[in-house]
């Protein structure tokens, strides 16, 4: 996946040009919004705390597509993953990007978080793509927030819902789309991949349900994995222009139920909010 610091600013502020990698546009898109709300939560713990170096967790962060780029901003990142060859690949990336100092691998998961690190010792925690393959979502979020100082922030990112239906349908797999749709998990089938989907009333559930004040709820991936790739590749302009589009409609309620990712941005409330 290439570098998400790379993509253009969010649609808070107007993009001028998305320099994606020319090799993988598509992937590009597909990190480019969550990376632009995550570096926007950063800069707002930066100047919460005034320390310009935060401690950052990255549940599942496998190969760093995340860590390291946070890590480029001047950050101490600290890596989860259950794959010792994902640890392996953070590593050599980490220190091509002269991030090696700045940058933490440890084996380990969700469930047993707080065998591996410290419980409330991070001022932002990113845990992305886990919560689909955990077996108790609820008690995975329980504990990364579990791991977030008194005043921190989680970016929770997880499959939707509603993307996996639109996606089966369009593919002509009604009957498929129809089961994904009556499913309490959105599963199509037994060959599906994902073990637990979320509609983003769901995942703003999970979040709030371990304390969290959620602060925003985004759409992920809502058209770029429906537009045809060749179009992306070799139309000019039109990969600026999907990212745009993708941007514009993130934080619209409208597109939500049809996302193929849905992203919450939680913050610990204040002990007189509780």
């Amino acid at each position: 996946m290439p570098d998400p610091m790379r993509p253009p600013v969010s649609h808070h502020r107007q993009p001028t040009s998305l320099r994606a990698d020319p090799s993988r546009p598509r992937a590009s898109l597909r990190s480019a919004v969550v990376w632009e709300v995550l570096k926007d939560a950063l800069d707002g713990r930066v100047k919460a705390t005034g320390r310009d170096a935060l401690d950052v967790l990255d549940t599942g962060g496998g190969s760093g597509n995340f860590a390291v780029p946070v890590a480029r901003l001047g950050h101490r990142v600290t890596v989860v993953d259950p794959s010792p060859n994902a640890l392996f690949a953070l590593e050599r990336r980490a220190a091509e990007a002269g991030v090696a100092d700045r940058v933490q691998g440890v084996q380990g998961d969700v469930h047993g978080l707080f065998d591996v690190v410290e419980r409330g010792g991070y001022d932002v925690v990113v845990c992305h793509g886990v919560l689909e393959y955990l077996d108790d979502p609820a008690d995975g979020v329980r504990n990364v927030v579990a791991a977030l100082r008194a005043e921190g922030v989680l970016s929770l990112l997880a499959a939707g819902l509603g993307g996996a239906v639109l996606a089966r349908a369009l593919a002509g797999h009604f009957t498929e789309a129809r089961q994904a749709l009556g499913d309490p998990n959105g599963r199509w089938g037994e060959g599906d991949p994902v073990p637990h989907r979320f509609t983003a009333a769901q995942l703003t559930a999970l979040a709030e349900g371990a304390g969290l004040r959620v602060a925003a709820v985004h759409g992920v991936r809502v058209f770029s994995d429906l537009v045809p790739g060749v179009l992306v590749d070799t139309e000019p302009g039109a990969l600026e222009a999907l990212f745009r589009l993708e941007a514009a409609a993130a934080e619209d309620p409208a597109f939500h139920s049809v996302a193929t990712q849905l992203h919450v941005l939680g913050e610990t409330r204040a002990a007189d909010e509780v």
